[in-house]
């Protein structure tokens, strides 16, 4: 990331400085070590001298609740937890264990109690009862988590680490998820994890984004959604209330920067967004519109299932394989143990033991 804190935040620094709670979601553990664990998709990680960028942009929060943050296993989260102790940066969303993951980090800010909660859906970085990692979602924990803090709390941020690559609406069940968290106490749900800009609404009272677009990414590909995200500022009152006012910025494409989004462009940016949030309200449109989004990627999910290798794959892109192989009863056998939560769970527990049967990630003592 380099040693200049204006090279890489650029025109947006003054922004950061001038917060009086700056808060970034950390998605890949600090560490000098190469540890990565087992598991599909890329190992993300940066050197510990990071911190320091981090540090003087003014950042005192860094959320660890993602699906990155064990990728270089429990070693490398120790080294991410121990460089922001030491730069005094707080954390919250990931710890040694479960209890210390789901713990709610409660901020002072200007006599205002602020309460940040993690939260990450469950991929490869989920922490458990005897191991390291980031808070899950698991909407029962959550709203015992909750409710055991809202007397202590005057405003509770929820960030939520889930939705789909490069989708610019939430799912139903994660639009949902996000109006249940409000329901149970929370006054903004923010959701990352999509790298795009997304929409947002208001509902009974808090706010909801769904999906910021990505503030740092050293990815070199070539992908629009990367281009342009929003800062979230969240203006709120001594009585609870809050504003919300969304900042556009974009890349340089000078190093890691980024800067301020040219007013004319940022006014298009929020246009866009102002309207897909408006769909939001209308009947069925978010069910029809994710109904497309599974169709275009059916063949694709179906060899994920079934455990296709890059020739299979390409064989089934138009679910040929999955037509000529797979019987009905075969079909139902799969739906079943996928759709049922008993099934599901057993399934889920096999697969715990078999990654622990097989190199386990690194675990911190």
């Amino acid at each position: 990331m380099g040693d200049s804190a204006e090279a890489v935040f650029g025109s947006l620094l003054p922004d950061f400085l001038n917060a009086d709670l700056a808060i970034a979601n950390m998605e890949c553990p600090l560490t000098d070590g190469d540890t990565p664990i087992r598991k599909c998709g890329p190992n993300l990680r940066a050197p510990v001298a990071t911190i320091e960028v981090i540090r003087k942009a003014g950042i005192k929060v860094l959320n660890m609740a993602n699906n990155h943050i064990l990728d270089h296993g429990g070693s490398g989260l120790e080294s991410t937890l121990r460089a922001a102790a030491t730069a005094g940066i707080a954390t919250v969303g990931a710890g040694f264990n479960r209890t210390e993951a789901r713990r709610i980090l409660i901020c002072q800010v200007k006599g205002i109690s602020v309460g940040i909660l993690g939260l990450a859906e469950h991929e490869f970085s989920i922490a458990t009862d005897t191991s390291p990692g980031a808070n899950p979602l698991d909407l029962i924990d959550m709203t015992r988590n909750i409710a055991d803090h809202r007397s202590s709390i005057d405003y509770l941020i929820v960030l939520l680490h889930g939705g789909n690559e490069y989708y610019a609406y939430p799912s139903p069940r994660l639009m949902e998820t996000c109006r249940f968290l409000v329901e149970q106490g929370a006054n903004a749900v923010i959701c990352q994890h999509s790298h795009c800009m997304g929409c947002c609404e208001e509902y009974r009272g808090g706010h909801i984004v769904y999906g910021q677009g990505s503030l740092i990414c050293g990815s070199p590909n070539p992908i629009s959604a990367l281009e342009n995200g929003v800062l979230v500022q969240l203006h709120i009152s001594r009585d609870g209330t809050s504003r919300m006012e969304l900042l556009p910025f974009e890349r340089t494409h000078i190093g890691l920067g980024i800067r301020k989004t040219p007013p004319e462009a940022a006014e298009s940016l929020l246009q866009a967004m102002a309207e897909r949030s408006g769909n939001l309200g209308i009947p069925g449109y978010i069910q029809e519109h994710w109904s497309r989004f599974c169709s275009e990627r059916r063949s694709g999910y179906l060899s994920m299932v079934l455990g296709h290798g890059r020739v299979l794959r390409h064989l089934n892109r138009h679910g040929l394989l999955f037509r000529l192989f797979c019987s009905e009863d075969s079909k139902l056998a799969m739906e079943n143990v996928i759709r049922c939560e008993a099934h599901r769970e057993v399934l889920e527990t096999v697969f715990d033991e078999i990654r622990g049967s097989d190199t386990p990630p690194a675990r911190a003592s």
